[in-house]
């Protein structure tokens, strides 16, 4: 479907890896802390926590709280291909050090974004890549542009003007 040229454009781009942790409570668990979602410039491992119910105004009594910890970009790179296990155990101790008042979870999950955020976009693209015409086959997305809200947004308008051209 793809062209020589086209595939060594899509090759081009690049992606930061990272990890997210998610900490699950019980119903009746406080998280005691004065923010909602705190941005982390000084550790090496984490990046960004969020007591992710209350960053989002949905506090229940019925539904325990949970917490969404980012990691680094650099601590993402470094750890891409290691043992999961190993990774969430760094990121707890991490975690740890930063919110000691954090209670024991109920369950936890770890997950791996071995492409988390565009670092070079695909070049001279336009937020999009039209793939073949007949019949229309378009990819785009933050890939195209750069990775905040705007980046998507330019894509997302690029594509529509490009499907607008092939009605």
């Amino acid at each position: 479907v793809i062209n020589g040229s086209q595939k060594q454009q899509l090759e081009s781009a690049s992606y930061s890896s990272r990890y997210a942790l998610g900490l699950f409570y019980e119903a009746s668990t406080r998280i005691d802390v004065p923010w909602a979602a705190r941005y982390i410039t000084d550790n090496p491992c984490i990046r960004f926590i969020s007591i992710d119910n209350k960053k989002r105004n949905i506090e229940s009594p019925e539904i325990g709280p949970s917490v969404v910890v980012h990691t680094t970009v650099m601590f993402g790179s470094e750890n891409v291909d290691s043992d999961p296990a190993e990774v969430q155990q760094l990121i707890l101790s991490h975690l740890e050090r930063i919110v000691p008042s954090l209670p024991k979870p109920a369950s936890i999950k770890c997950q791996k974004w071995r492409y988390s955020q565009v670092t070079k976009a695909v070049p001279n693209c336009l937020g999009r890549m039209i793939l073949h015409t007949q019949p229309l086959l378009i990819c785009g997305g933050d890939g195209f542009t750069r990775s905040n809200f705007d980046g998507c947004i330019d894509s997302a308008m690029s594509l529509a003007e490009a499907v607008k051209s092939h009605l």
